[in-house]
């Protein structure tokens, strides 16, 4: 009966939430454990493996994380245009697969090849099961929000898991056991995928294309063929651009503008509203970077900053002070992500729930806040520079707050705000952001770090730097709430 669903009959289900949303937050979970577990151990495989300095590091996982989320738009594309958002996120499945059993074969000698495959997989995977998510609403339901913080509940939960599992396990055991355990994982979420997309109707099937003479017909599979082939003969030349960050920054320096020449294009098909509601969105992702470009600090300048300045006590717990920095946040999501959702809910049926404007803007508040917790760490520090997982932790709890006021409703205004046609597109670039982002975060983690410094002047360095981004942080989120009018006038009627 479930291969006879229509989208209408998927879109009008009872209660909170579809059973197919259900069906891809575990799979996502799955993935997001594989892709958390093995982010977290980037920076510092790095410097202790592969005994890189610490601002190449901080360079190194950038540049990293750049190519991860700036192969997302790439893979929207192709969904949109050729394979569909099922197919894109099983080929990307298989490729990620392949990357984690090359890194767990020979993590050191290998390290830039298993990579590679990693990003390209990520691209077709990650922006596709998003969109797939945004298909299971009609464009009004108020329900999307809460739906999307659930989705994004369900990616911390394998962030949680193989945020610290990942790092455990490496540091405790063997590297190559920790970045086999993200291939199990991750072969996990493709087998809850295969088996449950008959649920899911038509959503995310091989788009078709249009004749001359105006008739559907199937896409021709050489094209299909093609893009598979193409993305495998790339490989090398991701291996050459993320081992030598000098080329990252001439593909950041091009792939924007590209990127927004081909939106333009894009939009003079559109009609007047559908611009104007395509300009919001742009706006949305323009600020979105910067929010991410302090956030992701995670995975660079804190996971350094937890590995040599942090002590192993937490609410008198002796725990890996880097599995905290890779999983805090996502248990806190975990936790209140829920909560929020159906906040949002009781506040909408009551007509006092914030606009997504007022949501963003709040989010740079609390990344401020949360940025000056980790600068304050600095005055419960020993003489000997080691300070307090509690307060660092605490920093990871305010955090949170902002996360959740900004990235599952930047998810859902994506797709509220896209056109048909460009949903895919507008989420990938919605994941090129994140890719600004990262690349930006590399560079503000490398400017903060030292080498052959003590413990007491890295404590000193990094929380001075810390101190900064909480200033703008704070700056952005009041520019955010200050022009929330024109927003608003541009997005129309969009909530």
């Amino acid at each position: 009966m479930e291969n006879n669903l229509t989208l209408e009959d998927i879109q009008s289900f009872k209660g909170k939430y579809p059973k197919q949303l259900w069906y891809l937050f575990f799979s996502e979970m799955w993935e997001r454990f594989c892709f958390y577990g093995m982010r977290g151990m980037l920076v510092i495989f790095m410097t202790t493996q592969l005994l890189m300095k610490e601002d190449v590091a901080n360079l190194q996982y950038g540049a990293t994380q750049a190519f991860v989320y700036a192969f997302t738009f790439i893979g929207g594309l192709f969904a949109d245009k050729i394979l569909g958002f099922r197919r894109s996120l099983f080929w990307g499945g298989i490729l990620m697969i392949i990357g984690s059993c090359i890194l767990a074969y020979d993590p050191k000698n290998l390290f830039f090849f298993g990579i590679s495959f990693t990003i390209i997989g990520t691209g077709f995977f990650k922006p596709n099961i998003s969109t797939m998510v945004g298909s299971l609403y009609k464009s009004d339901d108020t329900r999307r929000d809460a739906g999307f913080s659930l989705f994004y509940s369900g990616i911390n939960i394998g962030a949680l898991l193989g945020g610290y599992a990942c790092i455990a396990i490496a540091q405790s055991y063997s590297w190559n056991l920790a970045f086999g355990l993200a291939a199990i994982v991750m072969l996990i979420s493709l087998v809850t995928f295969v088996f449950t997309q008959r649920s899911l109707g038509s959503i995310g099937l091989k788009p078709t294309r249009i004749s001359k003479e105006g008739e559907e017909k199937p896409q021709k599979s050489w094209v299909e063929y093609a893009v598979y082939i193409g993305s495998l003969a790339v490989i090398p030349l991701i291996m050459m651009m993320v081992s030598k960050t000098e080329y990252t920054d001439y593909f950041m320096f091009t792939i924007g503008p590209l990127t927004l020449i081909y939106i333009f294009y894009e939009m003079s098909k559109c009609t007047r509203e559908e611009r104007k509601k395509l300009f919001a969105a742009l706006a949305f992702i323009f600020f979105s970077i910067v929010f991410w470009a302090f956030f992701e600090q995670s995975g660079g300048s804190l996971a350094l900053f937890a590995e040599n300045n942090l002590d192993h006590n937490l609410a008198g717990m002796k725990l890996n002070p880097n599995g905290v920095n890779n999983s805090a946040n996502s248990l806190f999501v975990i936790i209140f992500a829920p909560i929020l959702g159906i906040l949002w809910i009781y506040m909408s049926k009551r007509k006092i729930e914030p606009n997504t404007i007022v949501k963003f803007g709040l989010g740079f508040l609390f990344l401020g806040l949360a940025f000056y917790t980790f600068y304050s760490t600095r005055f419960f520090a020993d003489g000997n520079g080691i300070t307090s997982l509690n307060m660092f932790t605490l920093a990871y709890f305010i955090i949170t707050f902002g996360e959740l006021c900004l990235s599952p409703i930047g998810l859902s205004i994506m797709t509220k705000l896209s056109t048909k046609s460009l949903q895919g597109v507008m989420m990938g670039m919605w994941f090129l952001a994140s890719a600004y982002g990262q690349y930006v975060a590399g560079i503000l983690g490398a400017e903060m770090a030292t080498e052959n410094a003590t413990k007491q002047e890295r404590l000193v360095a990094y929380t001075n730097g810390y101190l900064d981004l909480a200033i703008y942080a704070a700056i952005a989120g009041v520019i955010v709430i200050a022009i929330s009018p024109l927003l608003k006038k541009l997005m129309g009627g969009v909530k």
